[in-house]
Parts: structure tokens; C-alpha cells; sequence
């Protein structure tokens, strides 16, 4: 049996996983969503208050308080960024690494440095939170029903640097990028998912998976995500 704990990405929650949890808990594994302060399930907790720092201690306090260890880490998205951070405080507990079309980032870099977008900064008139990107889904159904659960995200989660004491290649845990290729590679801006792809499909110390889906995989293609998933346990 193995233990996975997947990380959601920006907007959205541990239900993001919906339909991926139960295959991998009918194969006989342990699955783990820590949901994300501030939005998802957690969304009446947010504020301005809530940065980078406050979703890797979400997934810290969650790997720890359950004790989990020999852990299958994924972040999806966003959640590359909460994985990477939390790397400093769990990373004896990871076996394996998976950044599902994810921000991979190096140490001092933020979400808006990886995307290009300038930061918007804090400031009487400054908005604090963000909302959702408008997404595209394979099943309407689906897409309808994540819609409905999507909510804005904190700035700061965005504007916050991650803290990283080695590469991710030092790291003694294997690696795994799996790269969408349904959304196209933009030549007039940074295309940070992409980027990370690059860097595992060049890497022998990755394992780079490519699927057709757009970058909602866990919602589009969630039995080919749990294949994967099995495969790498």
C-alpha cells in the first residue's frame, strides 16, 4: 500500500480530487487532499493575512499530525509551489515527487516571477484577493460543477517566495512531471508550466509524462491520472 497526498491548485479545494480519490482507495492505497486555508472548503477563513507560508504549514501540519511518511507528494498547479515549500519541513517523509502540470520553482521565486505578471503589492487601494481563472473542461457537467466551488485566492499566496535549502534535483526522493499538452505553448509570454516540463524532459533525474488533456487533468482525465499514479506506487 502506498500513501499519496495530493495537493489542489489555486482557486479551488481538496474536492478538486473528487474523482480521483476512490480509484486510488480502490486499488487498497491511503489518499490524502489537505484542503488549502482560504479557499475551497476552508474559504471563510480568508483574508489578506493568508500567503504562501500559511498553505505549505497547511500541508505540513496535515503530513504531520497524521504521521505519514514513505509519501507520495503531488502538487497540481499551484499546489507545485505548497509542495516545493514544504520540501524544507517533510521532505525525509517523500518518497516520491509528482508536479502535475505544476509550478516548479527555484528557491526566492514567486508565482508571480514564474508567470511574468508584475506584482499587485499591498496598499490601501490594492486588492487583496484574486479571482478565478476561467477554466475549460472536457465535461460540461464537470466544469459546471467546479465552477460552483471555485473562489478567490488570496495575493499573497501569488507574491510570496518559496524557500527551498537545495535544488529539487539534491533531493534524495525520485521525481515526476506530468505536462498537459491541451493548452498551447504561448510565444508572447512566460509559459511556466511548459518551462518546468523542459526541465524534467531534458533531467535524467526526472520522469516526464506527457498526456493530451488540458491542465485540468484531475477533473478531465482521472482514470489516466490514477493509472499514473499507480504506476509510479
Amino acid at each position: 500500500m502506498s500513501t499519496f497526498v495530493l495537493v489542489h491548485g489555486a482557486w479551488g479545494g481538496a474536492h478538486g480530487f473528487h474523482l480521483v480519490r476512490p480509484l486510488l482507495q480502490q486499488a487498497g492505497h491511503a489518499v490524502f487532499t489537505p484542503s488549502l486555508t482560504g479557499i475551497g472548503e476552508r474559504s471563510h477563513l480568508t483574508g489578506p493575512h493568508i500567503t504562501l507560508t500559511t498553505h505549505v504549514r497547511d500541508v505540513v501540519n496535515h503530513v504531520l499530525y497524521e504521521d505519514l511518511n514513505d509519501v507520495v507528494l503531488l502538487g497540481f498547479s499551484y499546489g507545485g509551489m505548497v509542495v516545493t515549500g514544504s520540501l524544507d519541513h517533510i521532505g525525509d517523509r517523500v518518497r516520491h515527487l509528482v508536479y502535475l502540470d505544476a509550478f516548479v520553482p527555484l528557491d526566492g521565486q514567486s508565482v508571480s516571477d514564474l508567470t511574468g505578471r508584475p506584482n499587485p503589492g499591498f496598499g490601501i487601494a490594492a486588492p487583496w484577493s484574486m479571482p478565478p481563472a476561467s477554466r475549460d473542461y472536457e465535461d460540461a457537467t464537470e466544469g459546471m460543477w467546479c465552477d460552483l466551488r471555485r473562489s478567490d485566492q488570496p495575493v499573497g499566496t501569488f507574491i510570496e517566495p518559496v524557500r527551498l535549502s537545495r535544488p529539487l534535483e539534491e533531493w534524495p526522493f525520485s521525481r515526476t512531471y506530468v505536462k498537459a499538452l491541451g493548452d498551447p505553448r504561448l510565444p508572447d509570454r512566460p509559459n511556466a508550466f511548459y518551462d518546468a516540463g523542459d526541465r524534467a524532459r531534458t533531467s535524467s533525474a526526472w520522469r516526464y509524462i506527457e498526456t493530451t488533456s488540458n491542465h485540468m487533468i484531475p477533473h478531465n482525465r482521472p482514470a489516466e491520472l490514477a493509472s499514473i499514479l499507480l504506476d509510479l506506487a
